[in-house]
């Protein structure tokens, strides 16, 4: 019998499912051996990643979720379907009006002829990529519903005609959006679920749950996507909402509109209780969501709904806003309703004439290695990656679908995945998930904290915190006394604890104990043990603008910074109150200083006594250098008028052995974005540069990082490096040395029981740490001195070491090329 060949699986874990989105533009002809054709094309293009995954899914964006809200249980009603570029929702009529208006204010047929469906139809395409999709994979295929509230993929009479009254939200003009929790008024209508009509009062969560059962099970689809921030409040894009108008906070109104929120997923699931629901959620993060729109991530993550929690928000392919991608990527799966979470990339748009892969992101693969090196840490301590990969889409505004799209991305995917992280970073967010829902509901005047701590965050990661690490505060305390070890390379970054916390015991023991702590943000809700920890004291607060002196700025400008800071209470959790308890303790270093008047706040500062055995608590009272200006996210402040506040919290990592400097020639000129994280033992750098000129220096505890085929001119100490757009390196080795230029190389095996070689050449009396792989001991290592193949002289003395600095090989007082073999 012959023996069963087995393909290998995907390096780290196979993915749950890969979900290829699509509209129904690529079935140009309404006839069954054409639709099968599609169907086939579209799986043999992704054929290579799906060999990865468990379950092949296809999300069908059939139209705007109007045609579910329509459906009267014929099968021969006509469908209205997405088959225009640009919004058919305006004004003016499909291919008509002037012609300077542009495609978001008026719309045409993608081709000349569309194809016209009915319900059936549509049933015959589920089925068409279910059996197609079967033969070419092999695998389960499932088949997603879509509903989307706003006016952008097909005409919506139902929406903006019939029932005006669901509209909310301002996200593409005065009320355009489909509100969740809306009232929908009397409709004599035939529909499926309502054969008599809608009855006057009846919750639009109701109706909708109830259409989409019958929609559903009647066409075969297995599942439904919420779109667009649907099912999250009444506004999913911008920086205001139903508790937050940009001038005050109405903590008041925050548990009425929670509970309406809530109440849509009870009324929905009452109606359609068990096929999935996949979520898109908005442009934002948990806190932010909370306080400015009573958004209550926990009740629904809590409620029981069989949901995936939202992915990363798309728009960073549009603003190039990866702080606000990545930050609203961990805060949502910090903590999560089971251990599912999704990755999703943009590859092209069906509706607004652009492919991002071909044309935004100008074919760099930033918006998937950067979101791919994210990785959570459950209750458990286990390192996890996303479970679900989804591409928008793989058709684009006219129904084609490039091959080439697929060829070039697939390659970046896997290799992302790869190198999935397998330990926590060297920067972990221990996100205050339960805190910040905690606050919103049960302490008055706090929703201004709840909504700063994520900006401040995103304005961080936007000027190069390498950030990439979650867990909750919840599974911290669980983790911190099941496995003590984990973090024993990282720093910690979360809120200034309340008093008397569980939270607050725990930090104190993490700090006593030798771990390494960063805390920020306001600190009047400390008990009196935490603040003396600190060394800390609160006076009257401050706001407004100050004068910032900063200790060891590593960065070097031929502009120089602004020495002023705005700090505005109500984007700031307050005014500045911070000062040191004790000036005089000589185990505490004030790194940076705020001036008004005559007045002085401290605003950074690092302590760490002796008994701490070798821990470190670092304070950073943070300003997000932000305003509300009735755009739709929050406008940094003007960087050639004032400092950056956040960037100091990238300044503080020095004080951790975490030295990361980016020179350029003014502070006007965005800076990286740069994730670092822990793969089988190697350090994994991801990074994406806005400007080309800038010029990135690394100097580490370990020693100055080498990027895998790279060269470098060691600055003192510092290995620099001018990076592309999009980049993603290995780092195995780290060298202590000044001066002189140093090439980091791979060199091909050439012997027998060796499978990675690597060649470090330009060393003077160079002491060099070697990251190999996980298990690798003495026996199997290798190294020589200014040697060449087949590798019998030039052996150079090593030592295995494992300490502070991890698990490494450590080659000292090296001359010349040196080569590690294991």
């Amino acid at each position: 019998m012959a023996a069963q060949y087995q393909l290998a699986p995907l390096k780290g874990q196979p993915f749950n499912n890969i979900v290829l989105e699509a509209s129904l533009k690529p079935f140009k002809v309404n006839e069954k051996n054409y639709i099968h054709a599609v169907a086939r094309e579209l799986f043999t293009q992704w054929q290579s990643l799906l060999r990865h995954a468990d379950t092949a899914s296809v999300m069908l964006w059939t139209g705007d979720g109007s045609e579910i809200l329509d459906y009267t249980g014929n099968m021969q009603q006509r469908l209205e379907w997405a088959m225009y570029m640009g919004n058919p929702n305006t004004g003016h009529e499909v291919g008509s009006g002037p012609k300077e208006l542009s495609i978001h204010e008026r719309a045409y047929l993608y081709i000349d002829h569309p194809p016209k469906f009915n319900y059936g139809d549509l049933r015959s395409i589920v089925q068409a990529l279910k059996e197609e999709g079967r033969k070419i994979t092999g695998k389960p295929v499932l088949v997603g519903a879509t509903f989307d509230p706003g006016p952008e993929f097909a005409r919506s009479e139902f929406k903006y005609k019939k029932h005006p009254e669901v509209l909310g939200g301002n996200a593409m003009g005065h009320k355009t959006f489909v509100n969740c929790y809306a009232i929908l008024n009397k409709d004599k209508t035939h529909y499926a679920g309502y054969p008599d009509g809608i009855p006057q009062g009846t919750p639009f969560g109701t109706f909708f749950g109830r259409q989409s059962q019958h929609f559903l099970t009647d066409l075969q689809f297995d599942y439904i996507w919420f779109s667009n921030g649907f099912g999250f409040g009444a506004e999913g894009w911008s920086s205001t909402g139903a508790t937050f108008t940009g001038k005050e906070f109405r903590q008041e109104a925050l548990p009425g509109f929670s509970e309406k929120v809530l109440q849509f997923w009870k009324l929905f699931r009452a109606e359609c209780p068990v096929f999935p629901i996949q979520t898109r959620g908005t442009n934002l993060s948990v806190g932010a969501d909370l306080a400015r729109d009573a958004v209550n991530l926990k009740a629904i993550y809590e409620g029981g709904f069989n949901m995936l929690p939202p992915p990363n928000s798309p728009w960073a392919a549009l603003d190039g806003d990866f702080g606000l991608e990545m930050t609203g990527y961990m805060s949502r799966m910090a903590q999560l309703p089971d251990h599912r979470f999704p990755f999703r990339f943009y590859t092209h748009d069906p509706w607004w004439l652009n492919s991002p892969w071909l044309d935004r992101y100008g074919r760099e693969p930033h918006d998937i290695y950067l979101p791919m090196s994210v990785s959570r840490i459950d209750e458990e301590g286990t390192i996890c990656g996303p479970t679900q990969l989804n591409f928008l889409t793989v058709d684009d505004t006219y129904g084609n679908m490039p091959a080439q799209v697929p060829d070039e991305v697939i390659p970046h995917i896997l290799k992302a995945r790869y190198d999935m992280p397998t330990a926590p970073g060297p920067l972990v967010w221990v996100y205050p998930f339960d805190e910040y829902h905690n606050w919103a509901y049960r302490q008055q005047g706090r929703l201004s904290e709840v909504y700063y701590g994520d900006w401040f965050i995103r304005q961080a990661v936007n000027n190069g915190l390498p950030l990439n690490t979650v867990i909750s505060t919840t599974a911290f305390q669980s983790v911190i006394t099941k496995k003590p070890a984990l973090f024993q390379e990282s720093v910690l970054l979360t809120i200034v604890p309340d008093a008397g916390t569980p939270l607050e015991k725990k930090l104190m023991q993490f700090v006593q104990e030798g771990g390494k702590l960063i805390l920020f943000g306001p600190a009047e809700h400390a008990g009196r043990e935490f603040l003396r920890m600190l060394n800390l004291k609160n006076e009257a607060p401050l706001e407004g603008v100050f004068t910032l002196g900063i200790k060891n700025q590593p960065d070097q400008m031929t502009i120089k910074f602004p020495s002023q800071i705005n700090h505005r209470s109500l984007f700031n959790g307050g005014g500045i109150a911070t000062v040191l308890l004790d000036r005089n303790d000589r185990y505490t270093q004030l790194l940076a200083q705020a001036q008004q008047g005559g007045q002085a706040r401290d605003v950074v500062w690092v302590r760490q006594l002796p008994e701490w055995k070798g821990g470190k608590v670092l304070y950073i009272r943070g300003t997000n250098s932000s305003n509300f200006t009735e755009g739709r996210l929050l406008t940094p402040d003007d960087p050639s008028q004032y400092f950056a506040g956040p960037v100091l919290l990238r300044y503080a990592l020095q004080e951790f052995g975490l030295t990361i400097a980016i020179d350029k020639l003014s502070p006007e000129i965005k800076s990286p974005v740069l994730t670092i994280s822990r793969s089988a033992n190697a350090f994994i750098f991801s990074g994406y540069n806005p400007n080309s000129t800038v010029k990135e220096r690394f100097k580490f505890a370990r020693g100055a990082p080498l990027l895998l085929g790279f060269e470098t001119i060691l600055e003192n100490g510092f290995s620099a490096y001018t990076l592309p757009t999009s980049w993603h390196r290995t780092c195995r080795v780290f060298v202590e040395q000044q001066e002189g230029m140093i090439s980091h190389k791979e060199l091909h095996s050439g012997e027998r029981g060796i499978y990675k070689r690597y060649q470090i050449s330009g060393l003077k009396a160079a002491t060099v740490r070697v990251y190999a792989d996980p298990g690798i001991d003495e026996a199997h290592f290798h190294a020589y001195v200014n040697a060449g193949y087949p590798w019998k002289k030039g052996k150079y003395p090593f030592r295995l070491k494992k300490d502070q600095y991890g698990t490494y090989f450590l080659i000292e007082q090296v001359t010349g090329d040196l080569v590690v073999s294991w």
